[in-house]
Protein backbone atom coordinates (compact mmCIF):
# COMPACT_ATOMS: atom_id res chain seq x y z
CA UNK A 1 0.00 0.00 0.00
CA UNK A 2 2.83 2.42 0.87
CA UNK A 3 4.60 1.69 -2.42
CA UNK A 4 1.37 2.41 -4.28
CA UNK A 5 0.95 5.77 -2.50
CA UNK A 6 4.57 6.70 -3.33
CA UNK A 7 4.19 5.63 -6.96
CA UNK A 8 0.96 7.61 -7.29
CA UNK A 9 2.55 10.72 -5.73
CA UNK A 10 5.60 10.43 -8.01
CA UNK A 11 3.42 10.13 -11.11
CA UNK A 12 1.44 13.24 -10.15
CA UNK A 13 4.63 15.17 -9.33
CA UNK A 14 6.05 14.27 -12.75
CA UNK A 15 2.84 15.57 -14.34
CA UNK A 16 3.31 18.86 -12.42
CA UNK A 17 6.79 19.21 -13.96
CA UNK A 18 5.39 18.50 -17.44
CA UNK A 19 2.62 21.07 -16.90
CA UNK A 20 5.22 23.64 -15.85
CA UNK A 21 7.32 22.97 -18.96
CA UNK A 22 4.22 23.25 -21.16
CA UNK A 23 3.18 26.56 -19.62
CA UNK A 24 6.73 27.95 -19.94
CA UNK A 25 6.79 27.19 -23.68
CA UNK A 26 4.22 29.96 -24.12
CA UNK A 27 6.58 32.53 -22.59
CA UNK A 28 8.42 34.21 -25.49
CA UNK A 29 12.17 34.47 -25.37
CA UNK A 30 12.68 36.62 -28.47
CA UNK A 31 13.69 33.60 -30.55
CA UNK A 32 11.16 32.01 -32.83
CA UNK A 33 10.05 28.42 -32.25
CA UNK A 34 7.05 26.63 -33.68
CA UNK A 35 5.78 25.49 -30.26
CA UNK A 36 4.94 29.10 -29.48
CA UNK A 37 1.75 28.86 -31.57
CA UNK A 38 0.63 25.45 -30.26
CA UNK A 39 -2.17 26.79 -28.06
CA UNK A 40 -3.54 29.22 -30.71
CA UNK A 41 -7.05 28.20 -31.78
CA UNK A 42 -8.43 29.03 -35.25
CA UNK A 43 -12.12 29.30 -36.13
CA UNK A 44 -12.34 26.44 -38.65
CA UNK A 45 -15.86 26.56 -40.11
CA UNK A 46 -17.36 27.34 -36.70
CA UNK A 47 -15.18 24.99 -34.65
CA UNK A 48 -12.19 26.18 -32.59
CA UNK A 49 -9.29 24.10 -33.93
CA UNK A 50 -5.58 24.09 -33.00
CA UNK A 51 -3.54 26.03 -35.56
CA UNK A 52 -1.32 23.04 -36.33
CA UNK A 53 -4.42 21.19 -37.65
CA UNK A 54 -5.21 23.83 -40.27
CA UNK A 55 -1.74 25.03 -41.30
CA UNK A 56 1.94 24.12 -41.63
CA UNK A 57 4.13 25.94 -39.11
CA UNK A 58 7.81 26.37 -39.98
CA UNK A 59 10.74 28.57 -39.06
CA UNK A 60 11.66 30.96 -41.85
CA UNK A 61 14.70 32.22 -39.89
CA UNK A 62 15.80 32.62 -36.25
CA UNK A 63 13.31 35.43 -35.63
CA UNK A 64 10.41 34.60 -37.97
CA UNK A 65 7.77 31.87 -37.94
CA UNK A 66 6.10 30.95 -41.23
CA UNK A 67 2.51 29.73 -41.23
CA UNK A 68 0.98 28.32 -44.40
CA UNK A 69 -2.75 27.53 -44.26
CA UNK A 70 -3.82 24.39 -46.08
CA UNK A 71 -6.89 26.08 -47.51
CA UNK A 72 -6.84 29.50 -49.19
CA UNK A 73 -9.91 30.87 -47.31
CA UNK A 74 -8.28 30.05 -43.96
CA UNK A 75 -5.32 32.47 -44.40
CA UNK A 76 -7.25 35.46 -43.02
CA UNK A 77 -8.72 33.41 -40.13
CA UNK A 78 -5.29 32.03 -39.15
CA UNK A 79 -3.79 35.51 -39.27
CA UNK A 80 -6.62 36.87 -37.10
CA UNK A 81 -6.24 34.01 -34.59
CA UNK A 82 -2.49 34.72 -34.21
CA UNK A 83 -3.11 38.46 -33.83
CA UNK A 84 -5.88 37.91 -31.24
CA UNK A 85 -3.83 35.42 -29.18
CA UNK A 86 -2.27 36.60 -25.92
CA UNK A 87 1.23 36.36 -27.42
CA UNK A 88 1.46 39.95 -28.63
CA UNK A 89 2.50 38.96 -32.15
CA UNK A 90 1.79 40.92 -35.33
CA UNK A 91 1.49 38.53 -38.31
CA UNK A 92 1.61 39.73 -41.91
CA UNK A 93 0.31 37.67 -44.83
CA UNK A 94 2.21 37.54 -48.09
CA UNK A 95 0.05 35.54 -50.48
CA UNK A 96 -0.40 32.08 -48.99
CA UNK A 97 2.33 32.44 -46.34
CA UNK A 98 1.80 34.30 -43.07
CA UNK A 99 5.03 35.71 -41.65
CA UNK A 100 5.10 36.07 -37.87
CA UNK A 101 8.14 38.16 -36.86
CA UNK A 102 9.27 37.91 -33.23
CA UNK A 103 9.72 41.41 -31.81
CA UNK A 104 12.88 42.17 -29.83
CA UNK A 105 12.42 41.98 -26.08
CA UNK A 106 13.31 45.02 -24.03
CA UNK A 107 15.12 44.67 -20.71
CA UNK A 108 11.94 45.71 -18.91
CA UNK A 109 9.85 43.12 -20.77
CA UNK A 110 12.42 40.42 -20.01
CA UNK A 111 12.14 41.19 -16.28
CA UNK A 112 8.34 41.05 -16.49
CA UNK A 113 8.55 37.66 -18.23
CA UNK A 114 10.93 36.39 -15.53
CA UNK A 115 8.33 37.36 -12.92
CA UNK A 116 5.74 35.38 -14.89
CA UNK A 117 8.08 32.39 -15.06
CA UNK A 118 8.81 32.70 -11.34
CA UNK A 119 5.06 32.67 -10.62
CA UNK A 120 4.54 29.58 -12.77
CA UNK A 121 7.44 27.86 -10.99
CA UNK A 122 6.01 28.73 -7.58
CA UNK A 123 2.64 27.30 -8.64
CA UNK A 124 4.39 24.05 -9.59
CA UNK A 125 6.19 23.96 -6.21
CA UNK A 126 2.88 24.49 -4.40
CA UNK A 127 1.26 21.70 -6.45
CA UNK A 128 4.11 19.33 -5.54
CA UNK A 129 3.84 20.23 -1.84
CA UNK A 130 0.08 19.64 -1.99
CA UNK A 131 0.75 16.20 -3.47
CA UNK A 132 3.16 15.53 -0.57
CA UNK A 133 0.46 16.56 1.91
CA UNK A 134 -2.11 14.29 0.23
CA UNK A 135 0.28 11.32 0.28
CA UNK A 136 1.12 11.93 3.95
CA UNK A 137 -2.61 12.14 4.75
CA UNK A 138 -3.13 8.77 3.07
CA UNK A 139 -0.29 7.31 5.16
CA UNK A 140 -1.82 8.75 8.36
CA UNK A 141 -5.17 7.23 7.44
CA UNK A 142 -3.52 3.83 6.96
CA UNK A 143 -1.88 4.21 10.39
CA UNK A 144 -5.19 5.26 11.98
CA UNK A 145 -6.93 2.25 10.42
CA UNK A 146 -4.06 0.13 11.81
CA UNK A 147 -3.12 -1.11 8.31
CA UNK A 148 0.53 -0.10 8.81
CA UNK A 149 2.86 0.41 11.79
CA UNK A 150 4.15 3.79 13.00
CA UNK A 151 7.63 2.92 11.71
CA UNK A 152 6.24 2.14 8.25
CA UNK A 153 4.33 5.42 8.26
CA UNK A 154 7.44 7.39 9.28
CA UNK A 155 9.57 5.66 6.60
CA UNK A 156 6.85 6.32 4.03
CA UNK A 157 6.75 10.00 4.96
CA UNK A 158 10.55 10.21 4.71
CA UNK A 159 10.46 8.64 1.25
CA UNK A 160 7.73 11.03 0.13
CA UNK A 161 9.75 13.97 1.49
CA UNK A 162 12.81 12.80 -0.53
CA UNK A 163 10.57 12.55 -3.60
CA UNK A 164 9.21 16.05 -2.95
CA UNK A 165 12.73 17.48 -2.54
CA UNK A 166 13.82 15.86 -5.81
CA UNK A 167 10.91 17.35 -7.77
CA UNK A 168 11.32 20.80 -6.16
CA UNK A 169 14.96 20.74 -7.37
CA UNK A 170 13.66 19.79 -10.83
CA UNK A 171 11.30 22.81 -10.79
CA UNK A 172 14.23 25.04 -9.80
CA UNK A 173 16.28 23.65 -12.71
CA UNK A 174 13.48 24.30 -15.21
CA UNK A 175 13.09 27.84 -13.84
CA UNK A 176 16.83 28.57 -14.00
CA UNK A 177 16.97 27.27 -17.57
CA UNK A 178 14.08 29.49 -18.69
CA UNK A 179 15.48 32.50 -16.83
CA UNK A 180 18.84 32.07 -18.57
CA UNK A 181 17.05 31.72 -21.91
CA UNK A 182 15.09 34.93 -21.26
CA UNK A 183 18.13 36.98 -20.25
CA UNK A 184 20.17 35.89 -23.30
CA UNK A 185 20.11 38.75 -25.78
Amino acid sequence: MIAEIKKNAETKMQKSIEALKTSLIKVRTGRAHTGLLDHVMVDYYGNPTPINQVANITLLDARTIGVQAWEKPMVAKVEKAIRDSDLGLNPASMGDVIRVPMPMLTEERRKELIKVVKGESEDARVAIRNLRRDANDQLKKLLKDKDISEDDERRGQEDIQKLTDRYIVEVDKVFAEKEKELMTV
